[in-house]
């Protein structure tokens, strides 16, 4: 089977963030090289979207509804439903995860 992949406006957001820091903080190149490498990892859900793991942060609240993979240092958070993979945020994983969880995904 062969999922729709559905990126949510945070996620959109999130992306567009890293990309305009690296680009500031390093060059054009790195952030376009970063961008391709995340967009890959979540094209790569269309085929197998249960490969990846309930974030241990929502896990403790008992929440599995979500999961996520890793693009180093950054966290895709997605959910699957009905055919689709709802990418929800590309987090950076040494920012503090719980609460950006909390704050988004659980309201």
């Amino acid at each position: 089977m062969t999922y729709r992949i559905i990126l949510a406006e945070t996620a959109e957001s999130d992306m567009y963030n890293i990309h305009e820091y690296v680009e500031f903080h390093d060059s054009l190149q790195h952030a376009d090289t970063l961008l391709s490498g995340i967009e890959q990892a979540i094209t790569s859900l269309k085929t197998l979207p249960q490969r990846g793991h309930c974030p241990p942060e929502l896990l403790r609240l008992g929440n599995r509804e979500y999961h996520e993979i890793h693009f180093k240092p950054y966290r895709i958070i997605y959910a699957i439903r009905a055919g689709e993979v709802i990418v929800n945020g590309v987090l950076d994983g040494r920012r503090d995860i719980q609460t950006l969880l909390q704050q988004r995904l659980l309201r």
